[in-house]
């Protein structure tokens, strides 16, 4: 491996910023908007109890009548504190944003559904699966956009930050207790099975969208500013190595340095973006790959 030394890359020019972040804002929302879609239209009506804090809130919601949206909020404030300690503030802020709007979009689509007496006759069974694709696309629209629902999204996302463990797997698991413990309130066994029906499919959705969780990616760069973009891959959080290779150019006969990359699959949008900001002009390829082990990857399992 070569060692990478040179001048710093300028730094990333403001009004870009701040487009990729009106950019992640916008897609949180909509994952939020989403969610709130599957959970008051196809879940609340017929007592379904999703996962999460939505689904504590859903109990609580059966049991009481008190509007989802408060407990909702309540729940979240304890989270967001560890999700400001663990993972910053860069994360929290989106998140604190979801759960804030998430509050205020709930009631509103239920008195649009209470004012023009909407409901959906359909199968219960195809109500669980309907909210829970809505549900798991939101919670995963907003997972890519460097954002969370908040709840139990949030302790998904500290347990994967240590762990190898795809975020629908962790939330599927916390979920199961949830839905469980909604028996003593809805009293129908159907209506726990409707639920376990909504967290398979939440799970399943969420992965399928994020779909960067346990998956890497292998990155060639050919650009003469192979330095400056070495450097900025390195500063990354996940602090990814760089491996320089010598190599030629068979038709001009010139050397030419490559730049061999390993990262996951959700870090592969912030490494085309240092990219694109150092050197449109580079060549690159990505490739997706079947695994990797070793450090800052997966251990590696011998049966």
């Amino acid at each position: 491996m070569e060692t990478i030394s040179g001048r710093p890359s300028p730094p990333v020019p403001r009004k870009k910023q701040i487009l990729r972040e009106v950019h992640d804002y916008f897609f949180v929302a909509i994952g939020i908007l989403m969610y709130a879609l599957g959970w008051t239209i196809f879940e609340l009506p017929i007592e379904i109890t999703g996962g999460g804090v939505p689904g504590i809130s859903s109990v609580v919601y059966y049991a009481t009548g008190l509007p989802v949206q408060y407990t909702y909020f309540a729940i979240n404030g304890i989270l967001l504190i560890l999700s400001v300690i663990i993972l910053g503030w860069k994360f929290s802020i989106k998140t604190i944003f979801a759960c804030i709007l998430m509050t205020l979009v709930l009631p509103i689509i239920q008195n649009l559904v209470n004012y023009y007496n909407f409901n959906l006759d359909i199968d219960p069974f195809a109500s669980a699966i309907l909210g829970g694709a809505f549900c798991g696309a939101g919670i995963g629209t907003a997972f890519s956009n460097n954002g969370s629902l908040g709840g139990t999204d949030i302790i998904a996302a500290i347990i994967n930050k240590y762990r190898n463990i795809s975020l629908g797997r962790v939330g599927l698991y916390l979920d199961i207790i949830i839905v469980s413990c909604s028996y003593f309130v809805v009293s129908h066994t159907e209506n726990v099975f409707y639920g376990y029906v909504v967290l398979v499919i939440t799970s399943l959705m969420l992965d399928f969208v994020v779909n960067r969780s346990t998956q890497s990616v292998q990155f060639f760069i050919i650009s003469e500013k192979y330095v400056e973009i070495a450097k900025l891959i390195n500063a990354m959080p996940t602090h990814r190595g760089c491996t320089v290779i010598d190599g030629t150019g068979f038709y001009s006969g010139r050397p030419v340095k490559l730049l061999f990359v390993l990262t996951r699959k959700r870090e592969a949008t912030q490494v085309f973006r240092l990219i694109k900001d150092t050197d449109p002009m580079a060549f690159v390829s990505q490739a997706n790959v079947n695994g990797v082990y070793g450090n800052g990857f997966d251990r590696i399992k011998v049966k």
